[in-house]
Parts: C-alpha cells; structure tokens; sequence
C-alpha cells in the first residue's frame, strides 16, 4: 500500500521498513518533522485488515485501532483506485473519528490508462466526506508535498512535542533490529513471508565499531533450515546487505552476528508476543 514509504518520504529519512508483501509493518512508528513554524508527528500503523485467526495479526489491528485514538488528522491511503473489503474495514473504523480525514490515493503514477483517474477520484470522493482527496506517488513523491501542506493547514496550534533534531520515537535497537527484518522479508518472500521476528540480544559501542548480536526466531525447525539457507548462504547475504545499511544509519563500522532459534508457535502465543516486544501501544 506504501504507507512506510510514504512516512520516509515525509521525513525525508528511512523511519519505517518496506516491502512488497502487506503487513510488513507490525508496530506503530512515530516520524517526526520539524518545520519553521510547526512540527508534525506522523504515526506508521500496521494495516488494518481482515484476517484475525493469529495472535500477530489480532495485535497489529489493536495497534492500527488505539492509534486513531490520539490523532489530529487521518490519512487514509489506498493503493490506486482498487478499492478492497480492507479498505471497507479502515472506513467503518473511521466512521466514529470526528478529526478531518484526507484520502491520499497512492501508486496514481503506476495507473496505465490516465483517463480513469479523474472519475475514479470522484468515485472514491462518495465513500464519506474526505477532507481532501489527493492523487500521490509515495515512492516518486509526486503530490507528497500538497499532502504535507494540507496535514499542516488542519493540524491545532500547540507547543512542539519533540525536540527539532528528533525524528523517531523509536530506539535504536528497534530501528536495527528492523532493518535485519526487512533484508529476511526481501529475501524470503516467498517461502517464509510472516513467520519470523528478530530480537537485538547484543548492542555495545566501543571506540571504533558497534557490535551487536540479533536473534531471528522463527515458529518451525523447517524455517531454522530455510533463514540459515545451504551452508550458510541466506544468512550471511542477509547479514551483509542488514549490516551495510546500519552502518550507513548508525555512522559507524558494525561488527554484525546474526543467530537464528526456534520458539514454537510465537505469533499466535500472546505472551510470546510481548517477550519479544509487540506491545499495542508501541
């Protein structure tokens, strides 16, 4: 849907991780902008969505559900103009909102027939009484600007929450234990796509490096084989491209270990959701 996208292209950094497969993002993820004369606090949320027969996915729609309780101005993003039963599911949530809600209509620039978007805009506009409906490329950034300008124009007057040079709520263990999530989903999209979460075990400054020691679990001994890959492969072409970006984010050199462990069953155990950091209100 490119909602992480969209959140680094607002503040013009990697906050969030991406990927082509839904609900990779299972935390809420405070991204912060300061501007001259305001500050805006944008909140990532997983995506609300249908399925709910796993204790991961009922967490991520409790997540999705609190944070509307606190926000000044939704922005709801669908992906072109396919509007789906999850789509519905996001609307009926927003029917009780009384802030202004703007629908931001994402991947426009992937639209092959260009006819279609104007009346598929005035189509979508009927679903409530939007705010403001606006055309954008997350990944581009066409329209990213009029969409900040227009968060701006609703958002109350009030003191900044965060000081100007913060852009995260988010620790740095998170922030790097993410990273290493996302290079596994990348590669392993296919055969393992939500089966797996990683815990920073490890994270020691010395004067020159940064070594840090993260844990993969994952639910299956099958799964072990898999993350590991033949002779090693698929973890040590993880850990590489995962060590190179958090070096690039952390400024430093990065010694990087990576270990993978079975724990049976964690994202439909609720306990085992919490032990590994997958509180609802992040």
């Amino acid at each position: 849907m490119g909602k992480s996208t969209l959140l680094n292209r607002l503040i013009g950094q990697k906050i969030s991780i991406t990927s082509r497969r839904p609900q990779t993002t299972r935390h809420r993820i405070i991204g912060i902008k300061t501007l001259a004369n305001a500050q805006l606090v944008y909140v990532d949320t997983p995506g609300l969505h249908g399925y709910s027969g796993r204790a991961m996915n009922r967490h991520m729609n409790r997540t999705a559900s609190m944070a509307l309780r606190d926000v000044d101005v939704v922005v709801f993003i669908m992906e072109g103009l396919r509007w789906t039963s999850d789509d519905d599911l996001v609307l009926a949530a927003l029917e009780p909102l009384d802030c202004p809600v703007i629908l931001a209509v994402n991947k426009v620039d992937l639209i092959a027939d260009k006819e279609t978007l104007l009346p598929g805009l005035q189509e979508l506009s009927s679903k409530r009484l939007f705010t403001d409906v606006i055309p954008i490329s997350a990944r581009k950034g066409d329209n990213v600007a009029q969409l900040e300008t227009c968060v701006e124009a609703l958002l109350p007057a009030g003191e900044p929450f965060f000081p100007e040079d913060q852009v995260t709520d988010r620790s740095v263990r998170f922030l790097v234990a993410e990273r290493i999530r996302e290079k596994l989903f990348r590669k392993l999209a296919r055969e393992l796509p939500y089966g797996l979460s990683v815990e920073v075990e490890h994270f020691r400054r010395e004067r020159h490096s940064i070594h840090i020691h993260a844990l993969i679990w994952v639910e299956r001994q099958s799964q072990k084989a898999i993350v590991i890959g033949k002779q090693g492969a698929v973890l040590r072409e993880v850990g590489q491209q995962a060590r190179l970006e958090i070096e690039k984010m952390l400024e430093s050199k990065v010694n990087l270990k990576l270990w993978v462990k079975v724990k049976e069953g964690w994202a439909d155990d609720e306990r085992a959701l919490k032990s590994l950091g997958y509180s609802d209100d992040g």
